[in-house]
C-alpha cells in the first residue's frame, strides 16, 4: 500500500494525497479530503514517517525551544498559548512540531546534534544569550520571537514593546490615575520587559509624573506570583488607585491577590494587563489590557522560518508589530 494506490482510488494525484496526510488542507478541497481520508481509513493505511524522512533527506521536525524554563508544568498560559498556534502553523506546512524546554543555552546543543531538525524556532532570548545559541545551531534555520540583540544578525519577530507600555500608562493617567504601581519582571535587565518600562515612564513624564522604587514591584511571570504581589499592594498603604501589570498571566493573579485582601477591581484599584489573552475576556471582570496579535506573531515566524528551509539560506530580519488598548471592565474613570 503506497500513495500511489490511494491516489488512483480516489482520483487524485499522489501531491494531493501527499498534502492531506500531511494537514496541508488550505491546498485541498473539503470533499477531497473527507474522500481520501476515507480511503484511507479503508485501507488501514499509515505513512511511515522514517522513511519519509530518509528518502527526501528531511525529517520534517521543526524544534520550538522555550528558553529559561525547566518543564512543560511551568508554562504560563502566554507560551502554552503560543505553543498551540505554532504547532497549527507547522501542521499545515505538513511538519511536525517537537517542543523542548531549556533552563541553559548549552542545552540547546542536545537538539542540534541529536536530532535532525529541519528548523528551530527560539520562544524569546535574552540578549546576551544570543551569540551562545547561534553558535549551536550552526547553519540550522532559526527565528526567534521576543528578542533583543543589538548587533546580532538574526530574524526575530516582535511586537513594539516601548509603544506598549506607553499605552499601557496613558490609559491609566487618562482615566485621572496618578498613583499607580507597576508590576513585572527585572526592569533593569535590556530586553521585552525594559522596554515597556521605558515607554511607562515616558508616558509618566508627559504628566510630569514619575515612578519611584517603591512603586515598582517585582514578580517572576506566574499567576502564584501575582497573587502575591496583589497582596502586597494591598498591604502596602500607598494609596495606589491602579495597577499596570506586564502581561496578562501577572494580572490574573493580581486580581484573585487584590480581591482577596478585600479590594474591589475596579472600584477600589483598576487593573490592566499585557498581551490580551483569551482567559482575559472570560474572568469577572473582564480585564482590560494591551493587545497583541499573537496569531500574526506565530504566522510571521513560522513564514521566515519555512522561506529559510525552503531557499537553504539564514538571513536577518526584524519585524515589529504594532500594539493596542483593549478597554474592558477593570479600568473606571476617577
Amino acid at each position: 500500500m503506497n500513495l500511489k494506490t490511494i491516489a488512483q482510488r480516489a482520483g487524485v494525484s499522489t501531491a494531493t494525497v501527499s498534502n492531506v496526510i500531511n494537514g496541508n488542507y488550505h491546498k485541498v478541497s473539503q470533499e477531497t479530503i473527507e474522500r481520501v481520508q476515507r480511503i484511507i481509513k479503508e485501507m488501514n493505511y499509515s505513512p511511515n514517517a522514517a522513511a519519509r524522512s530518509l528518502a527526501s533527506k528531511e525529517s520534517k521536525i521543526i524544534g520550538l525551544i522555550v528558553p529559561n524554563m525547566g518543564s512543560l508544568q511551568s508554562m504560563d498560559p502566554y507560551t502554552t498559548h503560543m505553543l498551540s498556534l505554532f504547532e497549527y502553523a507547522v501542521r499545515r506546512e505538513g511538519y511536525y512540531l517537537m517542543v523542548r524546554c531549556v533552563d541553559r543555552c548549552h542545552e540547546i546543543a542536545q537538539l542540534a546534534s541529536s536530532w535532525n531538525v529541519d528548523g528551530v524556532v527560539l520562544l524569546g532570548a535574552f540578549p546576551d544569550e544570543v551569540e551562545e545559541i547561534e553558535g549551536l545551531l550552526g547553519s540550522i534555520p532559526s527565528v526567534y520571537t521576543d528578542t533583543y540583540a543589538e548587533g546580532r544578525a538574526i530574524a526575530n519577530v516582535g511586537i513594539d514593546d516601548y509603544k506598549g507600555g506607553l499605552l499601557s500608562a496613558r490609559c491609566l493617567l487618562e482615566k485621572g490615575h496618578r498613583k499607580i504601581a507597576f508590576v513585572g519582571p527585572d526592569v533593569n535587565s535590556p530586553g521585552v520587559i525594559h522596554e515597556r518600562y521605558r515607554g511607562f515612564c515616558d508616558a509618566m513624564k508627559e504628566r510630569s509624573l514619575a515612578l519611584s522604587p517603591e512603586d515598582i514591584f517585582f514578580a517572576l511571570t506566574s499567576s502564584e506570583a501575582g497573587v502575591e504581589i496583589g497582596k502586597a499592594i494591598a498591604l502596602s498603604n500607598r494609596g495606589y488607585t491602579a495597577v499596570a501589570a506586564m502581561s496578562d498571566t501577572l494580572a490574573l493573579g493580581l486580581c484573585v491577590g487584590l480581591q482577596q485582601s478585600g479590594l474591589r477591581v475596579p472600584e477600589d484599584i483598576s487593573l490592566i494587563g499585557f498581551d490580551d489573552l483569551r482567559l482575559c475576556r472570560f474572568t469577572t471582570p473582564a480585564i482590560t489590557t494591551i493587545s497583541q496579535n499573537l496569531e500574526e506573531k506565530a504566522s510571521l515566524t513560522v513564514k521566515h522560518l519555512f522561506r529559510m528551509i525552503r531557499t537553504k539560506e539564514k538571513y536577518a530580519v526584524n519585524e515589529v508589530l504594532d500594539v493596542s488598548v483593549v478597554e474592558r471592565q477593570t479600568v473606571r474613570g476617577i
